[in-house]
This record gives C-alpha cells, sequence and structure tokens, in this order.
C-alpha cells in the first residue's frame, strides 16, 4: 500500500479470536465505501488463542489490514503501539467487539472532513469554521444523542463513578472518558503517542489530559453503544485504572506542554501534512 489512507482504524485484541474475524468482515462490508481510503491496524496484545492467524490470514488477502504483535502489556500498550504504526491523516481507535456500529462513523467524520485541507471550504451545515474544528473526536455515551444498550446497571454507576473521579482529577468537562472510540488527527497522534505511558485500561484519561495540556480542541460526540456482557474489565483493574488516574494527575508535565501549543498551520499551508482522501 503505497498511498497515504485518510483513515487509520487501530484495534487492540487479547484473545479475540471470537469476534475479531467478524470485525474484519464488518470493516470491508460497512467502511470500505468509494472516496474513503483507509487501514485496519490489528494490535495483538499477547493472545494465545487464534487470535493472530485469523488476522494474518485476513492481511495476505487484503493489504490494507495490518497486525501488529506485541506482549501482553495491557489495552494502552496495544493502542500506543497502533498509534505508533498508524498512516492515516486520521486515526480511529476501535473495539474488536464492534460496541458501535459502523453507520455511527459519519458522526466521527462529519466533524473531522471541513478541517481537512481538500481545498473544499467547511459545509454550510458543519456548524463550524476549519479553525474551530477539533483535532480529537471522542465517541461519547453521555454526549447528546448517544443511545446505550445491554448495560447493566452495576456497570453503568460503576463507569459513572469512574468518570466522576476523572473529571474531578484529571479531564474536567468530559463527559466520557473510557469510550473505545475516539478519533485523532494525524498531528495529534504524533504529538501525544510518544508521551503516553499508562498500558491499563485508563490510558483514556493520560491521553486527553496530555492533549489538554498541549492545546489540542476536544469534542464528543453522541454514539450508540451496544454493551459487552463479558466485558473485561474487572473489579482488580477497575482499582488499578483509579490508582493511573492519580497517577496521571500527579505526573511531571512533559517539557514540551509546559507552554500551551501553538496552533497548526493552515491546511493549505505547505509544512501540513497532504491534504484529505476523503471526499464526502
Amino acid at each position: 500500500m503505497t498511498e497515504r489512507p485518510f483513515l487509520s482504524i487501530v484495534v487492540p485484541a487479547y484473545n479475540e479470536e471470537a469476534v475479531i474475524g467478524r470485525f474484519i468482515d464488518s470493516v470491508h462490508a460497512d467502511v470500505d465505501r468509494p472516496g474513503l481510503t483507509w487501514e485496519a491496524i490489528i494490535v495483538d496484545d499477547g493472545s494465545a488463542d487464534q487470535t493472530v492467524r485469523i488476522v494474518r490470514d485476513a492481511a495476505k488477502a487484503d493489504e490494507r489490514i495490518r497486525l501488529v504483535e506485541g506482549a501482553h502489556r495491557g489495552k494502552g500498550a496495544a493502542v500506543r503501539q497502533g498509534f505508533l504504526a498508524a498512516r492515516g491523516q486520521w486515526v480511529l481507535m476501535a473495539d474488536a467487539d464492534l460496541s458501535m456500529p459502523w453507520d455511527n462513523l459519519s458522526r466521527f467524520l462529519a466533524i473531522a472532513v471541513p478541517r481537512q485541507g481538500s481545498g473544499q471550504a467547511p459545509r454550510r451545515d458543519s456548524g463550524q469554521a476549519e479553525d474551530d474544528a477539533p483535532e480529537i473526536i471522542v465517541g461519547s455515551r453521555e454526549a447528546p444523542g448517544a443511545q446505550r444498550t445491554g448495560e447493566s446497571w452495576s456497570r453503568r454507576m460503576s463507569g459513572r463513578v469512574f468518570n466522576a473521579l476523572v473529571r474531578i482529577f484529571a479531564v474536567p468537562g468530559i463527559r466520557d472518558s473510557q469510550c473505545g472510540y475516539k478519533m485523532l488527527s494525524a498531528d495529534a497522534v504524533a504529538a501525544l503517542a510518544p508521551h503516553l505511558t499508562i498500558d491499563g485500561f485508563a490510558f483514556d484519561v493520560e491521553l486527553l489530559y496530555l492533549a489538554r495540556l498541549a492545546g489540542f480542541r476536544i469534542r464528543e460526540v453522541g454514539i450508540t453503544c451496544y454493551c459487552r456482557q463479558d466485558s473485561r474489565v474487572r473489579v482488580r483493574a477497575g482499582i488499578a485504572s483509579v490508582i493511573d488516574v492519580l497517577r496521571v494527575r500527579m505526573k511531571p508535565r512533559p517539557t514540551s506542554y509546559s507552554e500551551p501549543r501553538a496552533r497548526p498551520a493552515p491546511a493549505s499551508s505547505p509544512d501540513r501534512r497532504r491534504g484529505s482522501s476523503y471526499t464526502p
């Protein structure tokens, strides 16, 4: 694959043999469309099942499917590896279990496309000027327009308690820091990925915390979420995530984030990456 894709889809996977094949099929069926160039990067987090074999076979059939293998370190470490491997102008974090249906992708693209240097003016109905468009778009189960199905009361409450702690200690104003779907511009990925250190489930908090320090604009978008009943987030992992949130808040600021980040050059500037491959 020589052309730089518009979208890189980064998927952490740990023992996902039951769902990863269906995920890849869904990308072909629902993401592959005229005008949208993409790659799917499945990052195996040391799986002991057939996840790697399934992805490797899919990659042989389609070069847009890419496999990154690593030792078992956690979801945060896997996403970080995917960020570093991504080539797209935008990078979308996604979950292998398809908790968000792909028809929600248009909600992200509607926000992202106006700020690309495609030579087209922002759509009149986009409600935003190019300079005001976000560099990070956060899928949210709490923002206006969100719907959630199949989530137990206990999981909903524990999630709300955790997010309250996140808002108090790290990222005020973000309704849902832990949703697995976030889309970042290539500029944001390049600036933030080298500074990410948390390997566990609280990596999202660190990502958003550093993004705020760096001056990146963040916007939440409501999504539809089908909750997975065998979620890997257990009590022990939840406690570790709380500790990680406190670590994020107390960690020294990266030197490069000591001062507000300069705003990106206009998309038409010669020092920006090439314009969009996506045509709405």
